[in-house]
């Protein structure tokens, strides 16, 4: 049985993106275009319509929004504790969810996620100690965990990693080649055949598939042949001499007594029945008066040198 079913697969690790902030400025008289040598312009905010002159203001839309405002209407919502996200706060954005980096948290061991790969289990976001502790399995090989994002193969129930997934044989790693198993071994289908497989009694070579048995060996269809006219006998009637298979009509013309009246050969096959006298034989159709032809199957007859006689012939002698 070839063990195509074996699933290759890979853990997915995430890393969680750092959001972008806007740039903050601040204004000051004579900092802006437009302004003349006796009064500033006006520079308010765009939404609440305070002046920023000597304030900290962002850009944003083309517009200046005080802080206040600009965290109010541009800020994203923590996906964790629920508030703001300010200008000032560093922000993780993963999966459409923005996070503090505070916030961005293992649900188990509350570590910090900020700056190192992360598993997502039912949205909860878990460290890798964390995942592999609750989730992961061990290789059966090498009795060691296999880490998320790591290459793995998993086969009957079991899990390797993909580089201790080796064919029993070779040692070589097996991947997602075809293999055999065998017990709770597992060969490269190369190995198998060389170690496992038969081989056909006539030209040695590997039986993949099919074939026949004969005396209780295996051969290749196309290997077992009549030793005579080397026809193929798979689904063949053949019969045998000295160990070696032969047809049918081989068989009769190299062994097969002839018959005494017709000279074809007596096999006896399918059934059929001879008379046999003395060193003679008869086809039992063939055993008839060599005078008159009648039928002596089951009657008397009495031999007259060459030839054999009925009753009734033998007395008109």
């Amino acid at each position: 049985m070839s063990g195509d079913g074996a699933r290759e697969g890979k853990d997915c690790v995430s890393q969680a993106t750092t959001e972008d902030k806007a740039e903050l400025s601040e204004f000051t008289p004579g900092a802006e275009p437009g302004q003349d040598d006796n009064m500033s312009e006006r520079f308010d905010c765009d939404n609440c319509k305070e002046s920023l002159y000597g304030r900290k203001y962002i850009q944003a839309e083309d517009s200046p929004y005080c802080i206040p405002c600009y965290d109010s209407l541009f800020a994203n919502t923590c996906d964790e504790c629920k508030e703001l996200i300010g200008h000032d706060s560093r922000e993780l954005f993963y999966e459409d969810r923005h996070y503090h980096e505070h916030c961005f948290r293992c649900f188990r061991c509350d570590r910090s996620l900020a700056d190192e790969p992360f598993t997502s289990q039912e949205e909860a976001l878990l460290c890798n100690d964390c995942y592999c502790n609750e989730f992961s399995s061990k290789c059966v090989a090498c009795d060691k965990t296999v880490m998320p994002g790591t290459r793995k193969l998993e086969y009957g129930g079991s899990t390797w990693h993909e580089a201790c997934f080796i064919c029993h044989s070779c040692e070589q790693p097996i991947g997602s080649k075809s293999f055999i198993p065998d017990k709770d071994e597992h060969y490269c289908v190369p190995c198998y055949e060389n170690k496992f497989a038969p081989r056909c009694t006539r030209c040695k070579q590997v039986l993949a598939k099919g074939g026949v048995t004969y005396r209780d060996e295996p051969w290749h269809k196309e290997c077992f042949v009549c030793t005579g006219c080397k026809m193929q006998l798979a689904g063949q009637h053949f019969t045998s001499r000295e160990d070696s298979p032969y047809c049918l009509k081989c068989f009769g013309n190299l062994y097969a007594k002839k018959c005494e009246a017709c000279s074809k050969p007596i096999t006896g096959f399918g059934g059929g029945k001879y008379i046999s006298f003395e060193d003679r034989q008869w086809h039992q159709s063939c055993f008839t008066c060599s005078r008159c032809s009648v039928s002596l199957v089951g009657a008397g007859f009495f031999p007259e040198r060459d030839e054999i006689l009925c009753r009734d012939c033998n007395s008109n002698l």
